[in-house]
């Protein structure tokens, strides 16, 4: 199944191994999901996760990174037509419709207006996982 994971559910599933947002990560990692991306996606995940705030330890998000890298999908995004609220949130719905995503996953699914998704499924991670598993 190809998804776009929004950097928010990338961030709450590692700091929380028991919500919605850590299963989609591990189904992300197990292979269940094939992950999209383009170069802004990498770089805004690569950036938050980064964050002292997190703690994180810069070698694990390295390896999160270029596994990324190597086992998702690298799209060439189209821009869209009608910008989003939050401009930063744009790469994730270009790259979700041009890689022909099934759905983009969010912590915040109002930042998408249905006007501007093209048809997208956007879900909130527990929607998304009690609507496919």
């Amino acid at each position: 199944m190809r998804v776009v994971i929004d950097t928010n559910v990338l961030v709450s599933g590692l700091l929380s191994p028991y919500g919605a947002a850590a299963e989609i990560v591990r189904m992300a990692v197990a292979g269940s999901l094939d992950l999209l991306y383009d170069a802004r996606i990498i770089y805004e995940y690569e950036e938050v996760l980064s964050r002292p705030k997190f703690s994180f330890e810069k070698s694990r998000v390295d390896t999160l990174i270029e596994f990324i890298e190597h086992y998702g999908i690298q799209v060439v995004a189209t821009p869209l037509s009608i910008h989003l609220p939050d401009v930063d949130d744009e790469p994730f719905l270009e790259v979700a419709i041009s890689g022909k995503a099934e759905c983009l996953i969010t912590g915040n699914v109002a930042h998408y207006p249905i006007k501007s998704r093209r048809k997208m499924r956007i879900f909130a991670p527990r929607h998304f996982l009690n609507g496919y598993f």
